[in-house]
């Protein structure tokens, strides 16, 4: 009876989701074909920055001096970063502000991976639910895209979904194969179908018994918080304003000459590691700051009711040997309905997310309820020779998401990932929600908002195929160039490769000679990991 309903079920919102497709395909092809003629028509974008960045007192002083700016993003994080990104391509005057470090919140502490959402795809099948459809259609071709403009720091990634039922292979097949034709020609590669003895050889921790077979599909994986900072650096590269260590103290406000309402035209900052303090003015402001979305905006309004509803995502990181070094794992159904991915990284692995209500704190901290829930599910599919060991936890890390939801809703577990461009009466223009595949999109849909709500004087987005800050000169061989011309380790080549893609050579060129015959150059900050001391270097002249 359970197989009956599901596998008609899938029938059901397959079709209706394959109709949708196909409609949606097609006006998808017509809105790339005439943003390619606008781009072709353009040419290429002017860098003013093409090498040496401007240092940060310059910056500062840029925003200090400047009288009046387009644009004023408030939030380093990937959304922010994007927005002021889409703007400076637009010829917008554009300043970004970061009280912390960029991407130093819930940018860097995602579950590293670029993907469409699987588990949305099958909400929009089972419920026929055309907007969650949608969601994930946008998020697969945001995917496409951000591998293609920063390839050193993403890559396709195989995920295994282990199936322990008969009756779950075709109806976890069928679903997969949903997810490749929804992303048509922007497919990584396609989906299959493995026998037990095949999943066991590529994945040889998983628990045997009842094991059938498993279904293996690709999404993409990065590097979070050194993809925000390429976003951030293309910005200024292209002559955006930015500071980190730059706090909003309160909103500047003017009346309209027309209807002398009060209007939001800047912002009052403090420089947090001098203490100056400085005005910051511009033609529109852009609330970007995630979980602390309503503490700008109540900065604008103090009767503004809440639009997010914060939640917590811990993840924890294992030794490496609890996952094979090139293939994830999904569990698509933990014992709570959750989702739990088990993801290769940095030679260790990570597993997670949890999905909490929470409080919105600068430096969330896991619980340890969080940590034993994750290790209970990892338990649940390794195999019982694998002992799974609190002590094997290296490290841990908790992001607040900043879901769009009804404020009066206490289970954040149904909320959909989307997003929602607002603009208040004084014109404060605030993106909150969304997930990090589609930070570009968000960029897009807030430029165009507050350009019509503003009256500014700019084009169409130019951010889709912008390669980032590394990608344009990065090629797979890039790091044996390294080894042979700068005389590095090769896993330190391969980091740096890695790491700054093309600007590898820039860090190269600053490493220190060891004084052995090998390696010739780059002292390791630490001897069991690649990170060497240009690296500093690189990072304070940039």
């Amino acid at each position: 009876m359970a197989f009956r309903k599901a596998v008609k079920g899938t029938l059901i919102g397959g079709g209706a989701v394959a109709t949708a497709f196909g409609l949606s395909q097609f006006f998808e092809y017509r809105k790339n074909r005439a943003r390619l003629v606008y781009v072709e028509a353009q040419g290429e974008l002017k860098v003013p920055f093409k090498d040496a960045l401007p240092t940060r007192e310059e910056q500062l002083s840029t925003l200090r001096n400047t009288e009046e700016f387009d644009v004023l993003v408030v939030g380093g994080g990937a959304t922010g970063s994007g927005c002021a990104l889409d703007a400076v391509t637009r010829n917008l005057k554009t300043a970004l502000v970061e009280r912390s470090d960029f991407s130093s919140g819930t940018s860097s502490r995602s579950t590293k991976l670029i993907h469409g959402g699987v588990r949305y795809l099958q909400k929009a099948i089972m419920k026929l639910d055309y907007e969650q459809y949608m969601m994930v259609k946008e998020a697969l071709h945001e995917r496409a895209n951000l591998l293609n403009i920063a390839p050193h720091l993403s890559a396709p990634l195989p995920i295994m979904l282990p199936v322990y039922k008969w009756w779950q292979l075709p109806y976890y097949w069928a679903g997969i194969k949903m997810y490749d034709l929804v992303a048509g020609s922007q497919c990584l590669k396609s989906s299959y179908v493995l026998s037990k003895s095949k999943a066991l050889e590529l994945f040889p921790m998983l628990k045997k018994d009842k094991l059938v077979g498993a279904i293996v599909y690709y999404d993409g994986q990065h590097n979070d918080a050194r993809m925000n900072m390429a976003i951030t650096l293309t910005a200024a590269r292209h002559g955006a304003a930015i500071a980190n260590y730059t706090e909003v103290v309160h909103l500047l406000k003017k009346p309209d000459p027309k209807t002398g309402q009060e209007k939001v035209c800047g912002a009052h900052c403090r420089d947090i590691i001098t203490g100056q303090e400085f005005d910051i003015r511009a033609k529109c402001v852009i609330n970007a700051t995630g979980p602390f979305t309503d503490s700008l905006r109540k900065m604008d309004s103090q009767k503004t009711a809440n639009i997010c509803q914060p939640s917590a995502g811990v993840h924890i990181v294992i030794p490496g040997y609890y996952s094979p070094d090139n293939m994830g794992l999904l569990d698509p159904a933990t014992s709570d309905g959750r989702v739990i991915f088990f993801l290769p990284w940095e030679k260790m692995t990570i597993a997670g997310t949890t999905d909490t209500p929470t409080e919105v704190t600068a430096h969330p901290i896991p619980v340890e309820d969080d940590i034993n829930f994750i290790l209970s599910e990892v338990r649940n599919y390794l195999s019982p020779d694998v002992e799974v060991r609190r002590g094997d936890v290296l490290a841990a890390w908790s992001g607040i998401r900043p879901l769009v939801t009804d404020p009066n809703s206490k289970n954040t577990q149904s909320i959909c990932r989307n997003h929602i461009v607002n603009i208040s009466d004084s014109g404060l223009v605030t993106i909150a929600g969304g997930k990090w595949t589609t930070y570009r999109s968000m960029a897009e849909e807030t430029l165009d908002a507050a350009i019509k709500a503003h009256k500014l004087s700019a084009g169409p987005s130019r951010t889709v195929g912008l390669m980032l800050d590394g990608g344009k000169d990065w090629t797979p061989t890039l790091y044996i160039r390294l080894v042979q011309d700068y005389g590095l380790e090769n896993e330190v080549a391969q980091h740096l490769a890695a790491t700054y893609g093309g600007r590898s050579f820039e860090v190269a060129k600053m490493a220190q000679v060891t004084g052995k015959r090998w390696p010739i150059v780059g002292k390791r900050l630490v001897s069991e990991f690649p990170y060497i001391e240009s690296e500093l270097g690189f990072y304070l002249d940039s």
